[in-house]
C-alpha cells in the first residue's frame, strides 16, 4: 500500500464533512468566526480531515496554528494552547509580537517564557485573586488571537481535546464567546466515546453548544460501500467482496482500524491471497484494534518490545535520554536502532521540533504494551523513573513537578508518601500560578490522601506539610467557588495559629476573594484571626479592612462595619501605611454605596481618587470611580457621572479584573441608557453579560433598554433569564442570589409600566418578599424591592398599598431609584393612585426639575406623560393646556429617542386632551374614537396582532385599549364586547357614529 493511496483512502466518504468545514472556513474568513468540533472514536479520521482543511486554509492565505493534547502524565496546564502560541512567538519579530499581544503580553508570558526572551522589558502582571487572574489570562490570549486574525485569517486546531486539562477547556469556552465578529476558525477534535457525563469536556461541550458560532461534526464509521472504496484506494485494488466485508465487519468502518488491518495483511503477505473470491482465512481477522496492534508488536524484536514497554510506562510521549537511563543495559547505539525499528513499524513517531522526543502512534499502542506488565512490575518501573527524573531535574523540577507527582503516585506502594507529598504540593502551587484551578485541586488532594489526611474532614492539619496542602486546596476551591474552601482554609489556619505563625494566619484570612460579596465563609476566617493578632497592629488593620467590608456586604451591619473600617483607617494613618489606607478607604466607599448613602460615597470616593495619585492601587481606583458614578447617578448629576466613565473603564481594562471590568461595562451602559444613548448602552450591556461576573445586573439593564424601545421579544428574553437566575439560585452565593431577586422585584413592575402588560407581577411580589424577609438583605436590595412594590401598587390601583409604599419611599425624594426611575416621579404616581392629585402634581414638578437638571432624557419623557395624566385627571383651570404642552414635550423626546411604547401612550393622552371637557362624549360609555376603532375590529373577528397591524400601533397598545373597552362596557370577554358593539351600532364606520347617534 502506498502512502499516497493511504492518504486518498482516508477521505473516502468524508465529502459532506469536508464541505461543512470549508463552509465554516469561508464564514470565518468573511469575519464571522466559527468553532467546529470534530467528534468520533479513535482512528475515525478527525486529525486527518483537520489537516486537510488546514492545508486548504493555508492555500487561501490563512495562518494555521496547531495544538495537541496528551494524556495527563505530567503534561503542564494549558499545553494545547502553549504549543501553537509558543511556535508563533519563536517565529515572530519582537515589534510585531508586542503589537499583537499588547498589554496582555505579560499575562501570556507566565505560560510561555519565550515571550520574555523576545520582550524583556515586560512589567509583571498585577496580583489579583485567582478568579480574576485567570480571567485576565483568558482575555489576554483571546485579544492576542483576535489581533493576529485582523490582518490574516486564523485557523486554530486543537487536537484530542478529550485529554485536555480543565483550564484549557475553560479557555476554549472563553474564546468561543469572543470570536463571533473575527476571522478566526477554531477546530477541535475529541473522542466522543471517552466523554462521559463526568468528563470535564462534557460540561464544556454543553456550554459551547449555546454559542451561535458553534458547530459539531460527528465522524462515524464508513458504510460498506465506502469501506470497499477505502480498501481499494488504500492499495488493494483487486480486493474481493469477501475481504472488504470481513475488514468492514471487524473494524466497523473505522479508517485507522482498517488501515492497521490492511498493513498487517500486507506484512504477512496475505493481501494477494485474499484478493480473489475469499477472505484471509489463514490469519483470521483481529476482533479489534488491540489485537491488530498486539500482532504488529509481535512482529518486532523482543528487545524492541521490551524497550517500548519501558517507554509506555514513562507515558504517551517520552524523552530518549530518560529511556536511555532506564535501559542502562542497552548501549545508546543499540537503543537508537531499536527506536528506529519502532519508527519504521509506525509504532512510534517523532515529535517535530522537540529534539529526541517520541510519541506512540496511538494511545492504544501504549495501552496494549502496559497490559503486558503486572501491577508490581509497573510500580517498580515507576519507582525507577522517579529516581532518574530527580537526577535529571535536580532541586529545580519547575514545570516537571506534575510529572514527578504522577510517577511518585504510581510508585507510592514501594516508595512511601513523602516524595508524593512534596511534588504534589509543588505541582499544585505551579498549577495555581497558571490559573489551572482544577489541576491544582487534584494535586493538593492527592498529596493529602498520600498523607492519610481526610480531605473532607474538619480536624486541623497534622503538620506543616499538611497545612500547606490544605492552604493550597482551599485556594483552589475558592477559585472554583466551592464552599468547602473555607473549611480547608480554616483547618490550615488552625494549624498555623497553634504553631504561632501569625503571618500565615493573616495571609489566609485576608485572601483576595471574588469582591468579598461571594465570601459566604470568609468572615469565619477573619473574625477568629482578629482575636490572635495584637490590637492596633498593622496585621489587625489589614484584617479589620477586610472584616468591615464583609459584614456590611453580608449582614447589612452598617454601624459595626464602619466602626471596623475607621479603626483600620486610624491604624493606616498612624503607621503611615498608605496602601492600607487606600484598601480601607475603598472598603468604606463600597459600604456607603451598599447602604445608598450617596453623599458619603461621593466624599470618600473622591478622596480615594486623590489618594491613588500617590499610591497607585488599580483595584481601588476602579472601585472609586465606580462608586462615585453610583452616587452621582443617584443624586441626579448624570453629566458629572459621565465624566468618570472613561477613567473607570480604562483602569478596569488595565487591571484585567473580571469582576470590576464587568462592573465598569455595566455601570457605563446603565449611565448611557439613562441619557438615551441606546446603541452604545446596549453594546456595553452585552459586553458585561458576556463577561458574566454578575449577570443579574446586565440582564436587568438590557431588559429595560429593549422594552423602552419596544423590542418586546428581546426584552422578554432578558427578563425571563433574570427571573430564572433568581428562582433557581444559579448565581453562586446567597448575596448574589438576593441581588437577582431584588432586580426581579424592581424591574418586572417597571417593565410592566412601560409595556402596559402586567402578567408577571406575581414573580416580582414573591421576589420582593424573599428579599424583605431575608436577614442579610442590604439597603440597596431593600430599596429595589420597595421600588417594585410601589410600582405594583400603581399598576393595580391599590390606594392602601400605595399609601404604605409612599411613606417608605418618601425618604428618597430627589434621588434616582435603582437606576430605573426617579423617586419624585414614583411618589407622584403613588399620590395619584391615592387620589391626592395636588400632592402628585408637586412631586411631578420636582421630577421635571430633577430630570432636566440631571440630563435624564428618557425619564423626563415619562415624567412629562405622567404629569399630564394627573393634570387631565384633576382637570382644573389651565390643567388641560399645561397637559398638552407636557405631552408635546414627551412626544418630541420619545420620538427622537425611538421609545415606541411611550410614543403610543402619549398619542392616546393627546387624543384625550383634545376632547372638550363639557361636551357630551361622542361615543357611549366614554369610549374614545380609537377604542371604537378597536372594538369594531374585535367585532369583525380580528386578533390583537391583526388589529395592531391594521391600526399601525403596537400590540401592547392594543392590549391596553382592549382592557379599557372591557372595563367601560362591563364586558367579561371579547365575545361580549363584540355583542356590545353590535347593540350600540359601533360596527360600521366609526366616523359616522355621531351622525347616527
Amino acid at each position: 500500500m502506498t502512502q499516497s493511496g493511504q492518504t486518498r483512502g482516508i477521505f473516502v466518504g468524508r465529502e459532506r464533512e469536508m464541505a461543512e468545514l470549508v463552509a465554516a472556513l469561508d464564514s470565518s474568513m468573511a469575519g464571522r468566526g466559527r468553532l467546529v468540533m470534530l467528534a468520533g472514536e479513535p482512528g475515525i479520521g478527525k486529525t486527518r480531515i483537520a489537516q486537510e482543511l488546514a492545508s486548504h486554509a493555508q492555500s487561501l492565505g490563512a495562518h494555521v496554528l496547531w495544538g495537541w493534547c496528551y494524556e495527563r502524565e505530567g503534561a503542564p496546564p494549558y499545553w494545547p494552547w502553549v504549543q501553537p502560541i509558543q511556535s508563533y512567538v519563536i517565529d515572530t519579530v519582537p515589534d510585531k509580537l508586542l503589537g499583537e499581544m499588547g498589554p496582555g503580553a505579560s499575562d501570556i508570558a507566565d505560560l510561555i517564557p519565550e515571550i520574555r526572551e523576545k520582550l524583556p522589558g515586560l512589567d509583571p502582571p498585577p496580583e489579583l485573586d485567582p478568579q480574576q487572574t485567570r480571567f485576565r489570562l483568558f482575555n489576554s490570549v483571546s485579544t492576542f488571537l483576535k489581533n493576529l486574525a485582523q490582518s490574516q485569517a486564523l485557523v486554530l486546531v486543537l487536537d484530542d481535546l478529550h485529554w485536555a486539562d480543565s483550564s484549557s477547556l475553560l479557555l476554549l469556552e472563553f474564546l468561543a464567546g469572543q470570536i463571533a465578529e473575527s476571522k478566526i476558525l477554531v477546530i477541535g477534535s475529541y473522542r466522543d466515546i471517552e466523554v462521559t457525563r463526568q468528563h470535564p469536556l462534557s460540561e464544556s461541550l454543553a456550554q459551547l453548544s449555546r454559542s451561535p458560532a458553534y458547530q459539531r461534526i460527528v465522524l462515524g464509521g464508513l458504510d460498506s460501500e465506502d469501506a470497499g472504496l477505502f480498501v481499494r484506494t488504500a492499495g488493494v485494488e483487486n480486493a474481493s467482496i469477501g475481504l472488504i466485508t470481513a475488514i468492514h465487519s471487524h473494524t466497523e468502518g473505522n479508517p485507522l482500524f482498517m488501515t492497521e488491518v490492511i498493513r498487517l495483511l500486507g506484512e504477512q503477505r496475505l493481501l494477494e491471497a485474499s484478493s480473489g473470491a475469499g477472505a484471509p482465512e489463514a490469519l483470521g481477522l483481529p476482533q479489534g484494534v488491540r489485537e491488530v496492534i498486539g500482532q504488529r508488536l509481535n512482529r518486532l524484536s523482543e528487545e524492541c518490545v521490551g524497550v517500548l514497554t519501558t517507554a509506555a510506562v514513562i507515558g504517551r510521549q517520552f524523552d530518549f535520554r530518560l529511556l536511555g537511563y532506564l535501559s542502562e543495559d542497552t548501549a545508546e547505539s543499540r537503543l537508537l536502532e531499536l527506536v528506529d525499528e519502532a519508527l519504521e513499524a509506525h509504532i512510534l513517531q517523532e515529535l517535530p521540533g522537540q529534539g529526541d522526543r517520541y510519541e506512540f502512534s496511538h494511545a492504544l499502542v501504549q495501552q496494549t504494551l502496559l497490559e503486558r506488565l503486572s501491577t508490581s512490575r509497573k510500580v517498580r518501573m515507576h519507582a525507577r523513573i522517579v529516581g532518574e527524573l530527580e537526577t535529571i531535574y535536580g532541586d529545580q523540577p519547575g514545570e516537571h513537578a506534575a510529572e514527578l507527582a504522577y510517577h511518585f503516585s504510581e510508585a507510592s506502594p514501594v516508595m512511601g508518601p513523602d516524595k508524593l507529598v512534596k511534588y504534589s504540593g509543588l505541582a499544585g502551587e505551579r498549577a495555581l500560578e497558571g490559573y489551572a484551578w482544577d489541576e491544582a485541586f487534584a494535586h493538593f488532594k492527592n498529596g493529602l490522601i498520600g498523607m492519610s489526611v481526610d480531605v473532607e474532614g474538619s480536624m486541623p492539619a497534622p503538620n506543616v506539610e499538611g497545612a500547606a496542602l490544605l492552604f493550597g486546596l482551599g485556594r483552589s476551591q475558592m477559585a472554583l467557588l466551592d464552599d468547602d474552601a473555607y473549611r480547608s482554609l480554616r483547618r490550615a489556619m488552625d494549624y498555623y495559629a497553634g504553631s504561632g505563625d501569625l503571618e500565615k494566619v493573616v495571609a489566609i484570612a485576608e485572601l483576595p476573594d471574588y469582591a468579598a460579596t461571594r465570601s459566604v465563609g470568609l468572615e469565619q476566617l477573619v473574625a477568629p484571626a482578629l482575636l490572635l493578632v495584637p490590637v492596633g497592629s498593622l496585621q489587625s488593620g489589614r484584617l479589620l479592612s477586610r472584616y468591615g467590608q464583609i459584614i456590611a456586604m453580608q449582614d447589612a451591619a452598617y454601624d459595626e462595619a464602619i466602626d471596623a473600617l475607621n479603626q483600620a483607617l486610624e491604624i493606616a494613618r498612624r503607621e503611615g501605611d498608605e496602601a492600607l489606607e487606600v484598601q480601607s478607604l475603598a472598603a468604606v466607599t463600597s459600604v456607603h454605596a451598599t447602604h445608598m448613602r450617596y453623599d458619603e460615597v461621593l466624599a470618600s470616593g473622591l478622596k480615594l481618587i486623590e489618594l491613588n495619585k500617590r499610591v497607585h492601587d488599580p483595584r481601588s481606583e476602579v472601585s472609586a470611580h465606580y462608586f462615585v458614578v453610583t452616587s452621582l447617578v443617584g443624586n441626579g448629576e448624570l453629566g458629572a457621572a459621565k465624566r468618570h466613565l472613561s477613567e473607570m473603564l480604562s483602569q478596569a481594562e488595565r487591571l484585567g479584573d473580571r469582576f470590576w471590568l464587568e462592573g465598569a461595562c455595566w455601570k457605563t451602559g446603565m449611565t448611557l441608557r439613562l441619557t438615551g444613548e441606546w446603541d452604545t448602552a446596549r453594546s456595553f450591556g452585552q459586553r458585561a453579560l458576556e463577561i458574566g461576573a454578575r449577570q443579574s445586573n446586565s440582564l436587568n439593564e438590557l431588559a429595560m433598554l429593549e422594552h423602552e424601545l419596544g423590542n418586546s421579544r428581546h426584552g422578554d428574553s432578558y427578563l425571563d433569564l433574570l427571573t430564572e437566575i433568581a428562582s433557581e439560585g444559579i448565581v453562586g452565593s446567597r448575596l448574589m442570589d438576593l441581588s437577582a431577586y431584588a432586580r426581579v422585584a424592581s424591574t418586572v413592575p417597571i417593565v410592566a409600566r412601560i409595556t402596559g402588560v402586567a402578567d408577571g407581577l406575581k414573580s416580582a411580589i414573591n421576589a420582593a418578599a424573599h428579599v424583605l424577609e431575608h436577614p442579610q438583605a442590604t439597603a440597596v436590595q431593600i430599596g429595589q424591592s420597595h421600588t417594585g412594590l410601589a410600582m405594583i401598587a400603581v399598576l393595580s390601583g391599590d390606594a392602601e398599598s400605595a399609601a404604605k409604599q409612599y411613606e417608605i419611599m418618601k425618604v428618597w425624594r430627589h434621588k434616582h431609584l435603582s437606576f430605573s426611575i426617579s423617586a419624585d416621579r414614583l411618589l407622584g404616581l403613588l399620590a395619584q393612585t391615592m387620589e391626592q392629585l395636588d400632592q402628585a402634581l408637586i412631586h411631578f414638578e420636582e421630577a421635571l426639575t430633577f430630570c432636566r437638571k440631571g440630563g435624564y432624557r428618557p425619564e423626563l419623557a415619562w415624567t412629562c406623560c405622567d404629569y399630564a395624566d394627573s393634570l387631565l385627571q384633576r382637570n382644573g383651570e389651565g390643567d388641560r393646556a399645561k397637559a398638552k404642552l407636557l405631552l408635546e414635550e414627551s412626544l418630541a423626546i420619545s420620538s427622537g429617542l425611538g421609545m415606541r411604547p411611550l410614543i403610543d401612550r402619549v398619542a392616546a393622552r393627546q387624543e384625550r386632551a383634545e376632547s372638550q371637557p363639557a361636551q357630551r362624549p361622542l361615543y357611549p360609555d366614554g369610549l374614545t374614537q380609537r377604542e371604537v376603532e378597536v372594538i369594531r375590529l374585535i367585532a369583525a373577528g380580528k386578533t390583537d396582532r391583526e388589529i395592531a397591524g391594521e391600526l399601525i400601533i403596537s400590540i401592547n397598545t392594543v392590549y391596553n385599549h382592549v382592557k379599557n373597552i372591557l372595563n367601560k362596557t362591563n364586558a367579561a370577554n371579547r365575545t361580549e364586547a363584540a355583542s356590545y358593539a353590535t347593540r350600540a351600532g359601533l360596527t360600521g364606520d366609526a366616523d359616522t357614529f355621531g351622525e347616527r347617534g
